[in-house]
């Protein structure tokens, strides 16, 4: 049926905004290393990108070790307090139960950790609305959004010509396009125009992201002769 589109949403930059605690979680950590604390530019940059790949750059290091430690102390505070230091999206909290009373199945893909995924999506009260949570493990597995997402769509049966990636960065985009998947840039989060340049739409708002969401629908059943 066309109405049941599988819908996959990032969460940072996407649902909730958590740069303050992503980013006072990377300082706190670079302290603990002696390490130069970025610019607020950058650290805005780091929202999105898996944590040893920020961790990479920020310590100019390959070395696995140092990246490791990096990212203990980071998680050691961002399980404490980092992951509360975020809001909702204003939109967010109507467009949600929107798409589901409209038969779409949501579900989430996020670079961030499953445990402080689940821990956010419960915290707002989006975990009604998800049929699914995928997030990174601890251990880096699935540090590449393209694979995880490839995991979501194998474990859920999902039909890529049926899913709509939803997110705010360039490797949303990458990862769906990696698994034929359709990919709808959003501009309120941390990505540019220029960097959600490939994605297949654009939406300025939570409010423009449900009406072109809607628009889909209804041209997919003039399409199928539903009406």
């Amino acid at each position: 049926m066309t109405a049941n589109r599988a819908l996959l949403f990032d969460l940072d930059g996407t649902l909730t905004d958590n740069y303050c605690g992503i980013a006072a979680s990377i300082r706190y950590a670079l302290e603990w290393l002696d390490a130069p604390i970025p610019d607020d530019a950058t650290l805005r940059s780091c929202v999105g990108p898996p944590l040893r790949e920020t961790f990479a750059r920020l310590l100019e290091a390959n070395g696995e070790a140092r990246i490791e430690r990096a990212i203990g102390y980071y998680r050691e505070r961002f399980a404490d307090i980092g992951w509360r230091e975020n809001v909702a999206y204003d939109g967010i909290v109507d467009l949600l139960p929107g798409l589901v009373a409209q038969r779409q199945r949501l579900f989430l893909c996020t670079a961030k950790p499953e445990i402080f995924a689940r821990r956010i999506v419960e915290h707002f009260g989006f975990a009604p609305y998800f049929l699914g949570i995928y997030g990174a493990d601890l251990a880096g597995v699935f540090d590449d959004k393209a694979k995880l997402l490839r995991s979501l769509l194998t474990a859920e049966g999902l039909d890529a010509n049926e899913t709509v990636m939803i997110g705010d960065r360039g490797n949303d985009v990458r990862a769906a396009h990696a698994n034929d998947v359709c990919a709808i840039g959003v501009l309120w989060g941390y990505g540019s125009r220029q960097e959600l340049a490939n994605a297949d739409a654009l939406a300025v708002d939570p409010q423009d992201l449900g009406r072109l969401l809607k628009r889909r629908i209804q041209s997919r059943r003039t399409a199928s002769g539903i009406a």
